[in-house]
């Protein structure tokens, strides 16, 4: 998977926070592939020269590598697919990402050689529960803890923005890829125990890992005005498109599921917004700067998923 390059792209000095996750793992091979220079964040002792030791909790990272780049990519936090939202889970969630974002942020001010761009990963999830709405990156924020947690969030990222140092907001749906947030929902299907979740008809927002890979790389390249990207799959998908669209790559039925008291009773609050949430999010702004997807479809997701595209 090799990010896009426009012909007359040079190689980035890139600075990679979040390096080992779902997203970060392809993401920095697949700009290594691409000719740029990545260096990573870690919490424990580098094992080499590209490796660069912070502690987001503290507010402290290695000292003068922001110097040294061109462009900073966090992806840092703690996942919100744990279930269910314990107290200190929720609290979690929330100081992950803003200390992470807020330490980066510091870094880049106080840098004498500060880098062009901020990339910072943010969620779908600031625009909450809206049904059937058409919610593009101009649409206000919704309501709920997610939505609380976002724009704190970016909040933070936008501490960084100034005349040298453009920062972008990269608000990323449900990722179709091997593990993460889809990795349940394939094991009920091959148990033979798939089906409709809640209503079926919300508005699930969903983006193919490789794609999500290809967005991000993309934004690294591409100078823009703009500042807020939807990274959301082209074309729109319920709950049971994607459900019905598993079980039928996998020849299980799609009968059973989850009906909404379960996802209720059984997750909570992390069950009602990550799961009941109707979100119809349309990717503007990729669409404007050129932007093309490989994967336009969910069933084109789920079949790179599974290995068969």
């Amino acid at each position: 998977m090799v990010v896009d390059l426009p012909s007359d792209a040079r190689p980035r000095r890139i600075l990679l926070a979040g390096a080992s996750g779902m997203i970060g793992t392809p993401l920095r091979s697949s700009l290594v592939e691409a000719g740029h220079i990545v260096h990573t964040l870690v919490r424990r002792t580098p094992q080499g020269p590209s490796e660069h030791q912070w502690n987001p909790d503290a507010g402290t990272i290695d000292s003068g590598i922001i110097d040294h780049i061109d462009v900073v990519i966090n992806l840092s936090g703690a996942s919100i697919g744990k279930i269910p939202w314990t107290k200190r889970h929720k609290n979690l969630i929330m100081s992950s990402r803003v200390n992470a974002t807020r330490t980066l942020a510091s870094a880049i001010t106080q840098a004498e050689n500060t880098p062009s761009l901020l990339i910072q990963g943010s969620a779908v999830g600031f625009y909450g529960d809206r049904g059937n709405e058409e919610l593009t990156e101009f649409s206000p924020r919704g309501s709920g803890f997610l939505a609380d947690v976002v724009e704190a969030w970016e909040g933070e990222a936008q501490v960084a923005s100034s005349k040298k140092t453009r920062v972008c907001i990269a608000r990323t749906g449900l990722v179709v890829g091997r593990g993460g947030a889809l990795a349940p929902l394939a094991l009920q299907t091959r148990l033979g125990v798939g089906g409709k979740i809640g209503p079926g008809t919300q508005w699930w927002p969903w983006i193919s890992l490789h794609d999500e890979v290809r967005a991000l790389g993309y934004l690294v390249t591409h100078d823009t005005d703009q500042t807020i990207f939807n990274l959301v799959g082209p074309t729109p998908a319920t709950a049971t498109d994607l459900t019905k669209e598993l079980a039928r790559v996998l020849r299980r039925p799609h009968l059973l599921g989850l009906p909404t008291f379960a996802v209720k009773a059984l997750m909570g609050e992390a069950g009602e917004e990550l799961l009941l949430s109707s979100q119809r999010v349309i990717n503007q702004r990729l669409d404007i700067i050129g932007f093309r997807f490989d994967d336009v479809t969910i069933a084109d997701a789920i079949a790179r998923m599974l290995g068969r595209r």
